[in-house]
C-alpha cells in the first residue's frame, strides 16, 4: 500500500471521528447517559400519581400502568382496581352490533369496555378528582366551549341525544350542563 492511499485513509478516519465528536459535543441534554447513570449521577424521577386515571383517545393509564387499546382484559381491570378500587359491577352484553362485549364499570363513572379479552374503549359520565381526560375536552365543560373546540362536530344523525366527536376520536353528549359523558374506543350503544 503507498503512503498516499495510508495519508487519505488515516485523513478519512481522523476526519470521521472530528465529525463523530462534533456531533456528540452538539447533542446536549440534561438526561444522564448510561455511564453517567453507573458512576452515581443522579435522574430526576418523574412523578407518578398512583391514584389518578387519565383517559385518551388510545386507551388509558391507570397510576403508572399505560395501556392502549388492544391491551390484555386482566391487566387493565388489575391496574384500574389498584388506582380506582374494584370494579362496582361487571357484564357481559351480548346483543351488541359490534359483537359481544365485556364491561367493567368503576368508582367515578368509568366504565372500561372489552372484546375477546381485549380493551376496546372507554366511558365516562361522573366528573371524579381520580379521573382525568387528556386533550382539549371535559366533563361539564360548557357548550359553547366544547363547540369551540378545534376539530369539534356534531352527530347530527344520532338517537341518543345531542352528540358530537371531537377530531373523529374522542366523542360524548352534550346536555343542558355542558359535556355529560365522553367516550372512546368501541361502544355498545343502540342507536
Amino acid at each position: 500500500m503507498g503512503k498516499t492511499v495510508l495519508k487519505r485513509q488515516m485523513c478519512s478516519r481522523f476526519a470521521v471521528l472530528g465529525l463523530a465528536a462534533f456531533a456528540l459535543a452538539a447533542c446536549e441534554s440534561d438526561v444522564p447517559s448510561p455511564a453517567d447513570r453507573m458512576n452515581g449521577a443522579e435522574v430526576a424521577p418523574t412523578e407518578v400519581d398512583p391514584n389518578l386515571v387519565s383517559l385518551r383517545k388510545d386507551g388509558l393509564t391507570a397510576g403508572s400502568e399505560s395501556f392502549f387499546f388492544a391491551a390484555g382484559q386482566t391487566e387493565v381491570n388489575t391496574a384500574l382496581a389498584k388506582t380506582l378500587g374494584n370494579a362496582s359491577q361487571q357484564a357481559t352484553n351480548e346483543e351488541c352490533g359490534a359483537g359481544p362485549m365485556q364491561t367493567a364499570s368503576y368508582p367515578g363513572g368509568l366504565t372500561v369496555n372489552f372484546q375477546n379479552g381485549n380493551l376496546v374503549g372507554w366511558f365516562v359520565e361522573e366528573g371524579s378528582d381520580a379521573i382525568q381526560i387528556s386533550g382539549d375536552v371535559s366533563l361539564g365543560m360548557a357548550r359553547e366551549d366544547v363547540e369551540a373546540v378545534q376539530g369539534y362536530s356534531p352527530i347530527t344523525d344520532s338517537t341518543l341525544g345531542e352528540e358530537f366527536i371531537i377530531s373523529g376520536n374522542v366523542a360524548g353528549f352534550l346536555g343542558e350542563e355542558g359535556v355529560t359523558t365522553l367516550y372512546a374506543g368501541v361502544q355498545c350503544f343502540f342507536r
